[in-house]
């Protein structure tokens, strides 16, 4: 995820965390331990969109993770300064 997000937001700075550990047992824990994520992001590119779009815009750069590898990924994405 890490590779695919550095490539379509040049210059972001973002935190991904692997949050599976504490989603064992839950729905969509498939055992593997990379099953449910946070995604922090600040991308200037970002600045004018409102949320849905930006949200939008990382499950694009992602493609098919979120869905099939990924059950879970909560994404806060801001623009520098917000």
């Amino acid at each position: 995820m890490e590779e695919r997000l550095s490539a379509a937001f040049p210059d972001a700075d973002f935190i991904l965390s692997n949050d599976s550990a504490r989603h064992h047992g839950h729905a969509g824990d498939d055992g593997s331990g990379e099953s449910h994520f946070s995604l922090r992001i600040t991308w200037a590119g970002f600045a004018g969109q409102n949320r849905i779009a930006r949200q939008r815009a990382v499950n694009k750069a992602l493609g098919d993770l979120p869905g099939n590898r990924v059950h879970a990924l909560a994404i806060k994405a801001t623009a520098p300064g917000e």
